[in-house]
Formats: C-alpha cells, sequence, structure tokens
C-alpha cells in the first residue's frame, strides 16, 4: 500500500513486466488472453447487478410530490458530489476496489433498510448519497485498469446497463411491492420496498466481496501468469508502458487533474449532459402524460430503457472498434435533441412516445464520455481517478440543476 503524500512509494509488483517471457507479447497468447477477458468479464458482471440494485425511484411510493420530491432527489446529489474525489483518490491509494466498492453499497442496503418518514428521508437520502459515491467513479476507474482502449467502452456500458435495467423496471417493482405488501407482518407498503431492496443489495454486496478483482498486480485469485498477462496487455495498449503504478502518489493526482484543463472541460460537458438526461428521474411522470392507468404507465415506461441499452450496447461496440467516441456522443445527443423537439411540436400519442424511446438513449452519450476520458489518461492512474471522480461529481450538479428545471416544467405544463 503506497501512502498518500509520499512521492517516492511504488510498487514492486509493477517491475515484474520488465520479466516477463517474450512469448506473451506475440499472438502465442491469443488464446490465453481471451480467457483472461471471460473470466474478467464473468467477475465484473456483480457490478451489473450491484448498480442496478442501487437506482431505485420513489415519486409515487412514499407520497412526494413537487417541491418535497425535488429535496429528495437534490439532497442526494449532495453527499454524492462531495464524497467521489475522496473515494477514489483512498481507491488508488489503498489497492483495493474488491472491499471498497462491496463496502460502499453494503453501507447503502444498511441505509436503505434503516430509511423511516419522510423527515428522516431527507437525512437518510444525504447519507445514501455518501455511501454510493465511490461507487460508479470507482467502477469505472477498476474497469479502466484491466481493459484495453478499444474493449472500455463496450465494459463501461456492460457494467453501467443497470441504470437501463432499473429505469425500464425499477418502477414497476416498486409498484408490485407496494400493492402486494401492504400491511403485511403489520408493516406499511413503503417500508416493505426498503426492506427488500436493501436487504437484496446487503447480500449481494457480501458476494460481490468475494467476487470482485483489485487491481492487475495484487489480485490474488489470477494466477501469477494471469496477473503478468494482465499488465503486459496493457503495456502493449498503452504504447510502451503499463500504468505508472506506484510512480504517482494520489495528492499528485489530485493536483495534476485540478491543473489540466481537460479534466475541467469533461467535467462541464458532463454536468450541460445531465442537465439534458434530468427527465429520467421523472419518467414515469412523462408517460403518464400519455394519459393511461398506472399499471400501463408503468409498463410503457420499459420499453424505451430497454431501446436505450440495444443503442448504448451498439454504439458503444462501434466505438471502440473504430476508437472514436465524439461522433457517437454527438450521433446521441442529436437524437435526443430531435425527440425534445418532437414532444414541443405535437400532442400525438404515437409521436410523443416515440419521442420517449429516442430521448431514453442520450444517456448512451454520457456512458461513452467515460470511456474517452479513461482514454485521454490512460498513463496515468493516480490522475485518472481523480479525473473520473471529478467528472462525474461536478456533472450531478447538473442533475440537482435539472431536477429543478424539470419540475417547473412539469408544473407549468399542467
Amino acid at each position: 500500500m503506497s501512502t498518500l503524500s509520499d512521492p517516492t512509494a511504488a510498487v514492486d509488483t509493477v517491475n515484474t513486466i520488465n520479466h516477463l517471457p517474450t512469448s506473451v507479447f506475440y499472438h502465442a497468447r491469443d488464446d490465453p488472453e481471451r480467457r483472461l477477458v471471460r473470466k474478467l468479464d464473468l467477475r465484473m458482471s456483480i457490478l451489473l447487478v450491484l448498480h442496478t440494485l442501487n437506482l431505485v425511484g420513489f415519486e409515487k411510493d412514499l407520497h412526494l410530490h413537487g417541491q418535497q420530491y425535488a429535496t429528495t432527489l437534490s439532497i442526494l446529489y449532495v453527499g454524492y458530489i462531495v464524497m467521489q474525489v475522496p473515494g477514489n483518490m483512498f481507491m488508488h491509494w489503498l489497492e483495493r476496489p474488491s472491499i471498497i466498492i462491496p463496502s460502499c453499497m453494503l453501507t447503502w442496503g444498511i441505509i436503505s433498510v434503516l430509511t423511516g418518514f419522510y423527515t428522516g428521508i431527507v437525512v437518510a437520502r444525504f447519507f445514501l448519497g455518501c455511501a454510493e459515491a465511490p461507487f460508479y467513479p470507482g467502477m469505472v476507474f477498476l474497469v479502466s485498469k484491466w481493459y484495453k482502449r478499444d474493449e472500455l467502452a463496450l465494459r463501461i456500458i456492460l457494467v453501467s446497463c443497470g441504470a437501463f435495467l432499473s429505469s425500464a423496471f425499477g418502477s414497476l417493482l416498486a409498484s408490485g411491492i407496494l400493492h402486494g405488501m401492504q400491511d403485511k407482518l403489520g408493516q406499511a407498503a413503503w417500508r416493505w420496498l426498503f426492506f427488500i431492496e436493501g436487504g437484496i443489495t446487503i447480500f449481494v454486496a457480501i458476494c460481490a466481496l468475494f467476487i470482485l478483482p483489485d487491481f492487475p498486480h495484487n489480485t490474488k485469485f489470477f494466477t501469477p501468469e494471469e496477473r503478468a498477462l494482465a499488465i503486459s496487455r496493457l503495456a502493449e495498449d498503452h504504447y510502451g508502458g503499463a500504468d505508472e503504478l506506484g510512480k504517482q502518489t494520489s495528492m499528485q493526482g489530485l493536483r495534476d487533474a485540478l491543473s489540466d484543463r481537460k479534466v475541467w472541460w469533461f467535467a462541464v460537458a458532463a454536468m450541460f449532459q445531465l442537465i439534458g438526461q434530468s427527465f429520467s428521474a421523472y419518467f414515469p411522470t412523462l408517460c403518464a402524460t400519455l394519459g393511461y392507468d398506472t399499471t400501463v404507465t408503468l409498463l410503457l415506461c420499459a420499453p424505451p430503457w430497454v431501446f436505450a441499452g440495444m443503442v448504448a450496447f451498439f454504439f458503444s461496440w462501434l466505438s471502440d472498434k473504430q476508437q472514436k467516441r465524439y461522433k457517437y456522443i454527438l450521433v446521441s445527443e442529436a437524437f435526443g435533441a430531435l425527440a425534445f423537439v418532437i414532444s414541443i411540436c405535437t400532442m400525438n400519442k404515437a409521436a410523443r412516445y416515440i419521442s420517449l424511446f429516442l430521448v431514453a438513449q442520450i444517456v448512451t452519450a454520457y456512458l461513452l464520455l467515460f470511456g474517452w476520458i479513461s482514454n485521454t489518461f490512460a498513463r496515468e492512474p493516480a490522475k485518472r481517478a481523480v479525473a473520473i471522480a471529478l467528472m462525474n461529481s461536478m456533472g450531478q450538479t447538473g442533475n440537482i440543476i435539472g431536477s429543478s428545471v424539470t419540475l417547473l416544467l412539469i408544473s407549468c405544463s399542467r
């Protein structure tokens, strides 16, 4: 373990790259490399489950409306913003994402189970934000430590598609719990919602402690040959050198990231992107404007997000294959802009529902941004850890702004 401020600290195991057998650099290693990637994909898949579980909506669940709902949304982002950069710096220093990421979600699940009435839920949501903060940027940082540049965007989409699953089916699942668990064992249905979701999260987080890998040099359930292969393939992909692990401390990474204009441009882009995506918290409300009952409305929420997931997979695959990020972000944004124009210009139900498909896929652009920033700082893991967290945390200020703006627009349209 390196220290936060000691510039001479280094991880000795990185030096093993200088002693690798030369055979691993040639095509003879293709089969072992494919087996390594498959093994890694299987272990990383637990992140998809965790990501699905920590994204739940409850506008109707606790009978929160208007400014109450906007407040409960915004207060989570306060804790979320504050803790992301320290969380990723700590992960880079400790070098044990297999402990940090599941522990964050274990805490999230416990707080979720303990969540009380509305006056308490504001405080609970703040601490939920603090607990959740290291999860997503830490997840992206972990993925960037294992995969090559032509594998990265697709893997980020894969572990992030929990967002699509929870948006598609989360409200429907919550509705089923609320209608089926009322007064069971003397508890209100909304309490069961948090008991069940929090309990499942706790169970999966405990499993993740034994499944998630750490970094290539210190993952114990990979063989020495697999660890050497993981390091060497990243070294080749980074044009002759592996991650400069141990050569840059977390504090140096913070200083370098804060002084780099590219990091701030990414952060500003993320903020405006999430302002544009803030509709997602109100997606069931937008579907309700089509005029159907609650059950039909919740069912109608699912297909647009399934479509969005398909678009995300396709664009990320093309982005990796062609090593181009910007043009696929631009295409996704263009379809999103078209969706907003359609929804403004017509009240036709079919056209408005089609616009929901087009607007949902705009999330693809945000996920591709993470592939872009990870590629941009491929050789500087300490700086990359801070850059990923800073981009995501500053982006979340867009959610705070956007949730209030969206609420105002919905109120004005009624």
